[in-house]
């Protein structure tokens, strides 16, 4: 619902109805889930169950039967679809091949993704538990016993050197998915830290969390209008907001190439400067 004003009287007008998908949302939808998943109308689900042969019913006895390693199915095949949908699996892969280890860097990252979008949760977590009580291993064929926190911890620094050409190749992968350049929005926010942190990048500055006492990093992050992330940069905690909008322009458009976008930011990053600098270089 959205309040809008008529007759000099405030009343609420329904912008969309979110339980519903009328013929046409369905039929986009199916599409939609078509081109993610690489498949055309067959159930790709039932694949997982069917074996092709005629089901055989059986008689059993409900107090005969008991519930042993129960684990939930739904959500990480989804997000496995998802993963390999994205080409994430082939594009880490190359990046980070298998050497001597068990379980390759690229296999260890898709189980901290799909963690953190199943049930976000810390790492440890991940390793002595979530993993544990899902379908993932059966669907990945990577033993719980081969996945420990510590290569959990240590995997971001592996994927950080990456970081560039993975958002390279999501952009690309959203873009044949999606339309979804058109209009970006661009913000900062900061996170602070207790104790020892790397003082050429924590700062104190202005504090959003308001902690003054504590040193900060500023993270500033591009999405889409539908609030898919397409980039971000770490800035150090005392940069003011206004400065950083020329290097994440500039920084968005060398990733991801010049087209006619709306870029959406909030006042904080307004300044005459800014403004007048956007306007000669025909950004919009």
């Amino acid at each position: 619902m959205r309040s809008v004003r008529r007759d000099g009287k405030v009343v609420q007008e329904t912008v969309a109805q979110l339980g519903e998908v009328d013929g046409e949302g369905r039929a986009r939808a199916k599409a939609l889930a078509r081109s993610i998943s690489g498949r055309g109308e067959e159930n790709c689900q039932g694949q997982l169950f069917d074996g092709g042969e005629p089901a055989k019913a059986l008689a059993v006895k409900l107090d005969g039967i008991r519930l042993e390693r129960s684990r939930s199915f739904g959500a990480v095949w989804l997000g496995w679809l998802l993963w390999r949908a994205l080409k994430l699996d082939e594009l880490l892969s190359e990046l980070l091949p298998l050497k001597r280890e068990k379980v390759s860097w690229a296999e260890v990252i898709a189980i901290l993704v799909i963690g953190r979008l199943c049930e976000p949760s810390s790492e440890l977590h991940v390793a002595e538990r979530w993993y544990r009580t899902t379908a993932f291993e059966d669907l990945y064929g990577v033993s719980a016993e081969n996945l420990y926190d510590e290569r959990l911890y240590r995997a971001l620094d592996r994927l950080l050197p990456h970081k560039e050409a993975i958002e390279k190749h999501l952009v690309k992968r959203l873009g044949e998915l999606f339309e979804i350049y058109d209009l970006l929005l661009y913000d900062v926010t900061s996170t602070y830290f207790e104790g020892v942190a790397d003082p050429e990048m924590a700062k104190r500055g202005y504090s959003r969390d308001h902690r003054p006492d504590c040193v900060q990093v500023n993270i500033a992050l591009v999405v889409t209008r539908e609030g898919m992330p397409l980039g971000y940069e770490i800035f150090a905690g005392n940069t003011t907001d206004v400065s950083t909008v020329k290097q994440i322009v500039e920084n968005m458009e060398e990733r991801f190439g010049k087209v006619n976008r709306v870029w959406v930011m909030d006042r904080g990053m307004v300044s005459a400067e800014n403004i007048a600098w956007l306007n000669t270089t025909k950004r919009r």
